[in-house]
């Protein structure tokens, strides 16, 4: 569990400790539901009065085609974050206005200020009880209090560390995602 803790890989972990190496991913998955069902049980974390920053980003796929929303093969995964605070994820099969808004209900306290890119899935956002901002990355990365910059730094900080993984099972991506969110909400 230590090794866990330290993000040492399942494969430097099996040799320190010397069980066999199915053996110990298979531990690392273990403990990854575990994250999973405490994240679960801890559902409401975004139900204050808050500002908070909404974006989507692709995880994996391969690199030849089309890039960004295009892209074939990709996880689409759209994320919530308490300016200041905790972190919620979730992938998604679209990014229409009905699945961010369906989520973002789901999450988020109404009148609550969320700060979002221009993406027009997020146009809807005011009718539907927030005070809705944004920001055009053609122009700017930040205006004052209108940015994404935190949500943005969570998605680096999560393809950082899926990077030395060398790819991840699509079956087994929502483990570990949620991993990386329980350990950014649990970063102090």
């Amino acid at each position: 569990m230590k090794l866990f803790e330290l993000f040492t890989s399942p494969r430097k972990a099996s040799h320190e400790v010397h069980p066999n190496y199915k053996t110990t991913l298979r531990a690392y998955d273990i403990l990854r539901r575990v994250l999973v069902e405490e994240l679960t049980k801890t559902d409401d974390i975004l139900k204050g009065e808050l500002e908070l920053e909404a974006d989507e980003v692709y995880f994996g796929g391969k690199r030849k085609g089309k890039h960004r929303r295009g892209a074939g093969g990709k996880s689409i995964v759209y994320g919530i974050l308490e300016r200041g605070g905790r972190v919620s994820v979730s992938i998604f099969q679209d990014v229409s206005a009905k699945s961010l808004m369906t989520e973002t209900v789901k999450r988020v306290k109404r009148g609550s200020i969320v700060y979002t890119d221009k993406w027009r899935g997020y146009d809807s956002l005011m009718f539907c009880g927030y005070k809705h901002l944004n920001i055009d990355h053609r122009y700017k990365f930040k205006q004052v209090k209108v940015f994404i910059n935190g949500i943005e730094g969570f998605w680096s900080f999560a393809k950082q560390r899926l990077l030395k993984y060398h790819g991840v099972d699509a079956q087994k991506f929502l483990l570990y995602l949620k991993e990386l969110e329980f350990r950014y909400n649990h970063r102090d």
